[in-house]
């Protein structure tokens, strides 16, 4: 009969603790960033809500991860101060986005009349003379 070899529960059971406590706050950082925003320049429009809202928390998600990867700063997680720290990350990380959404839609509001190609095509020129 031989005896099989198992991981100590102890460590896993921290990982998922240390798992379950990144996602938490993860979320939790890009709900904050969308109130933060949203309390600042309050959106006029429902659909312009929505859209600036999923953007942000997609790019506070999405962004942070990025960010989080990219520099390799998993190994934070690994007490509660990293933590906090990665949830500041993810945090900043959506404010672009909120930034972006605002501007297009100021943008797009001023110039009515103009259609998507014709909008794209002036941001070019003013972008690139």
């Amino acid at each position: 009969m031989s005896v099989r070899e198992m991981t100590e529960p102890a460590s896993t059971a921290v990982g998922g603790l240390a798992l379950y406590k990144l996602g938490v706050l993860g979320a939790l950082a890009a709900v904050l960033v969308t109130i933060v925003v949203m309390a600042m320049t309050l959106p006029k429009t429902v659909r312009e809500f929505v859209v600036a809202m999923i953007s942000t928390v997609v790019s506070s998600l999405a962004g942070g991860a990025f960010v989080i990867r990219w520099f390799d700063l998993l190994h934070w997680a690994q007490d509660d101060l990293g933590l906090v720290a990665l949830a500041g990350l993810i945090f900043v990380c959506g404010l672009p986005a909120w930034v972006l959404v605002r501007a297009w839609f100021a943008y797009a509001e001023l110039r009515k009349d103009m259609s998507l190609p014709d909008m794209i095509r002036e941001i070019k020129q003013a972008v690139w003379k």
